[in-house]
């Protein structure tokens, strides 16, 4: 068993690395300190920047199957480059910024640009590096990302701590050029080969060449549709867990940054280690299922921290909570992961991956208001229900995975190294993993 490396090898990989690194540090002062800076800097109304934020990500789920459709058409590289730079060029804007109309439009295009530049990445992953490496190079790149997000919430703090308007102008033109340097830095990747389109299918049928594919492949559609159920969890711990502790016992205010920290840690520790047993569709659905169970375990102990226990007990328990909870995020993105490569068409993985990926900005739209009710107004039953609701998405990707690569070319699912016979060289470039690795050589 070969050691698990935390670090990408040297070429694309490590360039990927580093880019995702730079980048993710502007996030995370972004993120902490945006939404402070429009509403006790601006004189913004929470309820105003909420339905700001809501419409934004709206508007960027939309956009990523169209962004990514243009990743397969003009070269994912390319647009990787601009997405990113157009980022950092929204982001300076917000120096700018007085009012609502300009924020919306500004935090729209942010969105927008983001959900492109998600697609974009992962067309360029594809294009780059081989299907059995993919999950794997996606395992180091989210601890890459955390460890960003860390950095760049440490600066957030510092900022948080001064109050100053030009602390938060520092954190927002950190950010910007984060995102600058970051699509730069793409800049130095090999340019992908374009991947061969798939031919008609045999005896004639449909015209497999769409424009817009994605939109009518109801069986991606379905796979994308649980995976967003189980996305549900994003909005957990950096919304209603607050919420939650305050509100059940608010002397435990402090452990929300805690917990906060602690998956954080966990996924750079662990992501990695997590995500190598996924090797293909069959093992993919197993983890993902694994996770459904995991996050109903995690709900189930939050819904106990509702009874009566001593302070020092519910403080366990939501430490429990939090473990479970790090354990089935872990096991939901890697098996996603392999999921949405291994079932897009090698010459639409943009366009497909732009439709996957707005799962997040559904979440991150829907999550916070159906969340808060459920959970907040509900208490234990209504995490008890959310549980369930885990559960069945996990065990629902099993079945929905199989319609989906049914009767689709080039899908196999993989198999450990050591069942698969030994077959001349010839052979063995006539196997469909093999076409589709060689294609993008």
């Amino acid at each position: 068993m070969s050691p698990v490396r935390p670090v990408p090898p040297a070429g694309p990989q490590r360039t990927l690395a580093v880019a995702q690194l730079i980048g993710s540090i502007g996030d995370g002062a972004y993120y902490t300190c945006s939404a402070l800076y429009f509403t006790r800097v601006i004189g913004m109304s929470p309820t105003r920047l909420g339905v700001g934020l809501a419409i934004a990500w709206a508007i960027g789920s939309l956009a990523g199957v169209p962004l990514g459709h243009l990743a397969d058409r003009r070269g994912p590289r390319g647009t990787a480059v601009l997405l990113a730079l157009t980022t950092g060029t929204v982001v300076a804007s917000f120096l700018a910024i007085r009012s609502f109309w300009p924020f919306l439009l500004a935090v729209s295009l942010y969105a927008t640009a983001q959900s492109g530049l998600t697609a974009a990445r992962q067309a360029l992953i594809a294009g780059l590096v081989a299907r059995a490496e993919r999950t794997a190079l996606l395992a180091r790149l989210q601890s890459t990302l955390n460890a960003g997000l860390a950095l760049g919430a440490a600066l957030g703090g510092v900022v948080l701590s001064s109050g100053s308007r030009t602390g938060y102008l520092v954190a927002f033109a950190v950010t910007a050029v984060g995102f600058v340097v970051s699509g730069l830095m793409l800049l130095r990747l090999p340019a992908p080969a374009q991947a061969p389109a798939e031919p008609r299918p045999a005896g004639g049928g449909p015209r497999a060449e769409r424009r817009l594919a994605v939109l009518s492949d109801r069986r991606y559609a379905l796979v994308t549709l649980v995976n967003t159920v189980l996305l549900l969890r994003m909005p957990l711990l950096s919304l209603v867990i607050p919420l939650w502790i305050a509100a059940r016992a608010e002397s435990l205010g402090w452990l929300g940054p805690v917990l906060f920290v602690l998956n954080t840690a966990g996924v750079m520790a662990f992501q990695v280690r997590t995500a190598r047993g996924v090797t293909g569709l069959r093992s993919a659905s197993r983890t993902v299922r694994d996770a459904g169970a995991f996050l109903l375990a995690s709900c189930a102990v939050f819904a106990l921290t509702a009874t009566d226990v001593p302070l020092w007990a519910t403080a366990v328990l939501l430490v429990a909570a939090a473990t479970l909870q790090l354990v089935g995020e872990m096991k939901q993105s890697a098996g996603s992961w392999q999921i949405s490569f291994d079932l897009a068409p090698a010459h639409q993985t943009g366009q497909y991956q732009g439709f996957f990926g707005s799962g997040v900005a559904v979440a991150r739209t829907v999550g916070p208001l159906l969340l808060t009710t459920l959970l907040l107004e509900w208490g234990a039953p209504g995490w008890l229900l959310l549980g369930g609701l885990f559960l069945g998405a996990g065990c629902a990707m099993g079945p929905a995975v199989r319609w989906a690569e049914r009767d689709r070319p080039g899908v196999m699912a993989a198999v450990p190294a050591e069942e698969v016979p030994e077959l001349p060289a010839a052979e063995t470039a006539e196997t469909a993993e093999t076409a589709a690795v060689a294609a993008r050589a």
